[in-house]
């Protein structure tokens, strides 16, 4: 008869995870695979470590994008200034970053 010894309190299926130290492919540096990571990679099974550094696989990634332009205007509330992603025009009110979440907040 063969008989499955099962220990109590410990998981069959744990692992124990150590920050490993891996060579990022594209400049060559070091950078640290940590436990969390490993964890992550692991619970999406995913079989093989990263390759490339943070840093690097950032720029790959935003490579092919163009930068974003800012426009900076006067805000509508306070008169500071405000930096905005669009074109502002003069049919509406431009608000900087601190009045707009202060009026979002008192819309709620």
């Amino acid at each position: 008869m063969n008989e499955e010894v099962v220990m109590a309190g410990v998981d069959a299926g744990a692992e124990e995870f150590v920050d490993e130290t891996l060579v990022c492919k594209e400049c060559g540096n070091e950078f640290v695979f940590t436990a969390g990571e490993q964890k992550f990679y692991k619970e999406k099974g995913f079989m093989n470590k990263p390759k490339s550094c943070k840093p690097c696989r950032d720029a790959k990634k935003n490579a092919g994008k163009a930068p974003r332009e800012y426009f900076e205007t006067t805000c509508a509330n306070c008169g500071g200034v405000a930096k905005v992603i669009f074109q502002p025009s003069n049919d509406r009110p431009v608000y900087c970053s601190a009045c707009f979440e202060a009026m979002k907040k008192n819309a709620q």
